[in-house]
């Protein structure tokens, strides 16, 4: 009885996680389009970042680039304290989803 329910459990788990297809092996490619936000100051940041990742670095002398590092991290602030929405990592995602279980 023990072996024909642990055979029976091992099927459906191996049935219930069947390997997804890539990416690369469907051919599909990553949108090229940007959604861009409504908020001017969230836009303008977007664009220095852009101008910043396109710049050629090379030749830069150190404080320039630390300049740069700052301004970078500055705008990153501004865009996340602008944007509205709910950040939940991954621990917590699994966590919630296995307290929804054992509580229904």
């Amino acid at each position: 009885m023990k072996k024909s329910a642990l055979c029976i459990l091992a099927l459906s788990l191996s049935l219930a996680f069947q390997p997804l297809l890539s990416n690369a092996a469907a051919g599909v490619t990553e949108p090229t389009s940007v959604v861009v936000p409504a908020n001017p100051d969230v836009t303008k940041a977007i664009t220095r970042l852009n101008e910043i990742r396109d710049m050629d670095r090379s030749n830069l002398s150190g404080a320039e680039r630390k300049d740069l590092r700052k301004e970078v991290k500055s705008l990153k602030r501004e865009i996340r304290s602008n944007s509205r929405g709910i950040y939940l990592s991954v621990g917590a995602a699994i966590i919630i989803v296995l307290l929804l279980i054992i509580l229904l």
